[in-house]
């Protein structure tokens, strides 16, 4: 195990020097695909949730889902009528695909199975249902009561003015159903007057039917739910930022103390930025979990400290990252021990290695397997478990993510190849052919392409062309040595012979 103490501990260790018991906040607003980079805060969240368990303390985590925030805009995913919606709460807006019973439930309820496929217990706060349930009425009478001392701090703070008029309250409108073009004209203690200047509708709300704004909206939800920690992007953290004037309006307009902070970096989509589901820059967390074991996907995010940014390849990149994950595994490393999910037993066969003998073996557990004790693995129970769980998701990775050049079919007969080959390429194919001996492993086999290349005359790049025309009819392949061996010698030299 690496001497290196594993972020998650030294904030735990922070926190439990203060408290031993907490609650600790993440918020997501369900407006589009929740993605890999929303899930960083609840990763964030849940490596410290169980470090702190570890350490003796108890730690849970609220997740509140934005569900009564408006929408912004028409996404370029959403259709064209989604225009009229603009402005009105996610909660009250039709799923644009009408499996779900609103917009908001449409993007959450995926996002909350993969928190349960990921290992992440959460207790679950839907806005929505915490404003029209009165969970909120009492911090937003007194945001309204003391609403000019909030604008001070916000100016003091941002440095930029409130607008006249301004409210820390936007009550949908009764008649387009519009929260954030509603202005608020006065209030009585215990009804908001407003007039909409989507619609000109004028009305009375009381404080069930309208929410905070968000500078106000978070500092009010850490004293009804009692969060005493929270990661938060750095978007959040920039100076003048909502968590800098949160802080202030929870002291001094809430009396509560606020949360302990944990800023977080971006995680990047390589080539194209930022993950923002506004942009359709996204890798969706359901579909993470349907391509990767979930140990993998909560080590993408935990094995890096939240102030590091992530730059994420789901292509060949990845691939490093599961070597990696792989290698750590075998070594106790906590960043694995953080990212498990269960106790699962990962064998000595690595995951690029299922890449290609699924390819070759077209997926079929029993053929895998031959192949494998084939290539020398001793083949038990413990290594079958991990071989099949392990080749589902090769397969789905591979399908979705994998460049072109990872992919290949095992032509069955010699009548499939349509490449044509030189009186060299053919020399040497007969020559290796002729060179097989049945006891040959994956290195001996890869060093005989050099020996047989060099024997007849020909560039080592040409003899592996040769090879994987003959085979797969491309120019090109898997690592040929581990490719031979898995085909079987007797295929190969079957092969090879009719060319």
């Amino acid at each position: 195990m690496s001497d290196i103490i594993h972020w998650a501990d030294v904030i735990a260790e922070r926190i439990l020097s203060e408290k031993d018991s907490v609650r600790i906040a993440t918020g997501i607003t369900p407006s589009g695909h929740i993605h890999l980079g929303n899930l960083r805060e609840m990763l964030t969240a849940d490596a410290i949730r169980r470090a702190i368990d570890e350490k003796g303390g108890k730690a849970e985590i609220v997740y509140i889902a934005d569900t009564f925030d408006p929408l912004r805009k028409r996404y370029p995913f959403l259709p064209e009528e989604y225009e009229n919606y603009v402005g009105m709460p996610l909660s009250r807006i039709p799923d644009p695909e009408g499996c779900h019973e609103n917009y908001a439930e449409h993007f959450l309820q995926p996002f909350l199975e993969s928190l349960e496929i990921l290992g992440i217990p959460v207790t679950l706060k839907k806005a929505h249902e915490m404003y029209e349930s009165g969970e909120y009425t009492g911090k937003t009478r007194t945001a309204l009561e003391k609403k000019d001392e909030i604008a001070k701090i916000l100016k003091e703070v941002s440095g930029r003015d409130v607008e006249d008029g301004w409210s820390p309250f936007m009550p949908v409108c009764k008649n387009c159903g519009r929260l954030n073009s509603t202005r608020v004209t006065g209030f009585d203690g215990k009804k908001v007057s407003y007039i909409c200047r989507s619609c000109g509708h004028e009305g009375e709300s009381d404080l069930t039917e309208g929410k905070l704004v968000w500078r106000v909206d978070w500092p009010a939800r850490w004293g009804i739910l009692g969060i005493n920690v929270e990661p938060f992007g750095k978007d959040h953290a920039a100076a003048g930022g909502s968590y800098d004037t949160g802080k202030r309006i929870a002291k001094e307009i809430f009396g509560i103390e606020p949360p302990f902070p944990i800023v977080y970096e971006w995680i990047n989509l390589k080539g194209k930025g930022a993950m923002k589901s506004s942009k359709g820059i996204v890798v969706p967390v359901r579909e993470m979990v349907e391509i990767l074991p979930p140990e993998i996907v909560r080590y993408i995010i935990i094995r890096s400290k939240p102030e590091r940014h992530i730059e994420f390849d789901p292509g060949i990149g990845l691939l490093d990252v599961v070597d990696e994950f792989e290698n750590a595994y075998h070594q106790g490393d906590r960043s694995v021990e953080l990212s498990l999910v269960e106790n699962v037993v990962y064998s000595d066969v690595p995951f690029r290695h299922l890449l290609v003998v699924g390819q070759i073996a077209e997926w079929d557990l029993e053929k895998v397997l031959e192949i494998l004790e084939r290539n020398g693995h001793e083949i038990d129970e413990d290594l079958k478990r991990d071989v099949e769980r392990r080749l589902k998701y090769a397969r789905k990775w591979l399908e979705k993510y994998a460049p072109e050049n990872l992919k290949f079919s095992v032509k069955k007969s010699r009548d499939e190849i349509k490449s044509g080959f030189s009186e060299d390429e053919k020399r040497f194919l007969n020559e290796f052919a002729g060179s097989l001996e049945d006891d040959m492993d994956a290195e001996k086999l890869h060093k005989l392409v050099y020996e047989v290349a060099q024997k007849v005359g020909i560039k080592p790049e040409k003899a592996f062309q040769a090879i994987y025309k003959a085979i797969l009819d491309t120019k090109h392949g898997p690592r040929a040595g581990y490719f031979l061996s898995s085909l079987g010698v007797d295929f190969v030299r079957k092969r090879f012979m009719e060319i």
